[in-house]
């Protein structure tokens, strides 16, 4: 499934940039799942403030957007198609 590809290329990245863990404890927010902890419980234990928190989920989810944007680019025909397929592929999921 295309965004299971992007999930593992995202985990990939983060992994060859030393931030394995920082996705395995955010992964769930970036599909719009806000079941996981709180963001101050996963800054306790990323030794890191609620606000750095914060900010690397805004990063990874616009990083999500652009992968997804970029598996979508390969199967239209025209750029002009691109925003069209995401609109649909996320209204399939809901």
């Amino acid at each position: 499934m295309l965004l299971e590809r992007v999930m593992n290329q995202l985990r990939n990245e983060c992994i060859a940039a030393r931030k394995g863990e920082l996705f395995e404890k955010l992964g769930d927010y970036l599909t719009g799942d806000n079941a996981g902890k709180p963001y101050h419980e996963i800054a306790t234990e990323l030794k890191m403030s609620e606000g750095a928190v914060k900010v690397t989920v805004h990063r990874l989810r616009r990083r999500f957007g652009e992968l997804v944007r970029g598996q979508i680019e390969r199967t239209v025909a025209s750029p002009d198609e691109i925003d069209d397929e995401i609109r649909q592929l996320f209204a399939a999921l809901n």
